[in-house]
């Protein structure tokens, strides 16, 4: 999986946006979402224990978004 688009959920709106993965990362697996408006930075990645981390990004952003996102990863690996 090198990129692919996704919908994350918005307070306001949904946000459309493109991830990618990050290879150069001290982590075992950081992605990143770009949104398409350029309103959403989102770099997520997953720990030595295996649980999905905020490691940066722009402000201000919600919670559930790192939940939303890795379950998006997940379900892109799965279909590839």
């Amino acid at each position: 999986m090198k990129t692919f688009e996704t919908t994350l959920t918005g307070s306001d709106d949904n946000i459309d946006g493109i991830v990618s993965v990050l290879p150069e990362s001290p982590y075992p697996e950081t992605y990143q979402f770009n949104s398409i408006d350029d309103s959403l930075h989102l770099v997520i990645a997953k720990d030595i224990d295996g649980n999905w981390i905020r490691i940066g990004g722009s402000e201000p952003y919600l919670l559930g978004w790192v939940d939303e996102l890795a379950d998006k990863i997940g379900r892109s690996k799965q279909s590839a």
